[in-house]
């Protein structure tokens, strides 16, 4: 709790909810006293030359900025004006994924990556508006941001909460490091065809028209009715329940980016399991989801289980006595998680 009312100034995470998320902006400063860049630029550099990683440069000319995307083959970074940004660190570097838990108030579901920035003295990527919340955690350097009539300096460690839609611009005063946790808001029609795709593996009619008895076309612009109906009951028998939609989205919310790669390991021993970087591992109930794949454990099972995504890691002990030895073990050979020594 000290640690939560230190970084949300002096709120706790319930009223920083109440009164911040999604409404307003906040800003923190010392939120995160003596905190200390979690890579240098040559790391990131390394980072945006990989297939695997997102990212991009942002080259600042008067009002204008040009961007160009990664993989780089050759960076170098300009004495000004220049911006290079790296998304899904967290997947990379354990202690961007330790900043991301800092806000493990908000369910993992929501939680998506932390992007770092680094810029010379001038960067920045413009004036622009996002459509979902983020932290911004201010590392070496300063930066000035103006955020709607409102202009600061943030210096390392201070922290700045947006919510979606607050025009927003921040300029580096000198070379500096920016880290932004970023949280998934899936769009309407995002979910909507990411779930007729999910009905349709397990099963959606897929029917096709026929029109034996077809006669010749008096006007042949005009949809005939009898396709109309055929599609009217074809979709007519789509149907789903609230725990298929709640499989669908632990499906869903859990499955790795397309970019994402997993790198087998082999079955070892040791005192504590944890979860990769990578992996997520959702639950609701006794219904898992483990990096987009969904399964059901039994009582005694899911209480572990449960243990290991919310801590995302857990005894080695505490696992074989749930009876979940052999599932940890096809975790490992995929490598979803790893085992280390106590």
């Amino acid at each position: 709790m000290r640690v939560h009312l230190r970084l949300l100034g002096g709120l706790t995470p319930r009223e920083f909810l109440r009164r911040h998320w999604q409404k307003r902006p906040l800003y923190v400063r010392g939120a995160l006293p003596r905190f200390a860049d979690l890579l240098d630029t040559a790391d990131l550099m390394a980072l945006a030359s990989r297939d695997e990683v997102e990212s991009r440069a942002v080259v600042r000319r008067g009002r204008r900025h040009e961007t160009r995307h990664g993989p780089f083959a050759r960076l170098r970074a300009r004495p000004r004006d220049w911006t290079l940004l790296v998304s899904g660190v967290n997947l990379h570097h354990a202690l961007a994924d330790a900043l991301l838990r800092r806000f493990s108030f908000i369910p993992q579901a929501r939680l998506d990556d932390v992007m770092v920035s680094y810029a010379t003295p001038g960067g920045g990527v413009g004036p622009h508006v996002d459509s979902y919340d983020v932290f911004l955690v201010q590392g070496s350097g300063r930066r000035r941001w103006r955020i709607g009539r409102t202009t600061f300096v943030a210096n390392p460690g201070d922290l700045v909460y947006l919510p979606p839609g607050v025009r927003h611009d921040g300029v580096a005063l000198e070379p500096c490091f920016t880290y932004s946790i970023g949280f998934r808001a899936p769009r309407g029609a995002e979910l909507g065809a990411a779930f007729l795709d999910w009905l349709h593996e397990r099963g959606l009619p897929d029917a096709r028209y026929r029109d034996a008895g077809l006669r010749p076309a008096r006007r042949n612009a005009h949809i005939p009715g009898e396709l109309v109906a055929f599609a009217a009951r074809v979709l007519g028998r789509i149907r789903w329940t609230r725990a298929d939609v709640a499989s669908f989205l632990g499906e869903y919310l859990s499955m790795p980016k397309p970019h994402v790669v997993f790198e087998p390991g082999q079955t070892r021993r040791g005192g504590t399991v944890r979860l990769d970087l990578k992996s997520q591992l959702l639950y609701r109930g006794a219904h898992f989801f483990m990096n987009g794949d969904a399964f059901t454990m039994p009582r005694r099972s899911a209480a572990a289980l449960r243990q290991l995504a919310d801590e995302r890691a857990a005894s080695t002990t505490a696992l074989a006595r749930a009876g979940l030895g052999r599932l940890i073990s096809e975790w490992q050979r995929r490598g979803y998680v790893r085992v280390e020594a106590s």
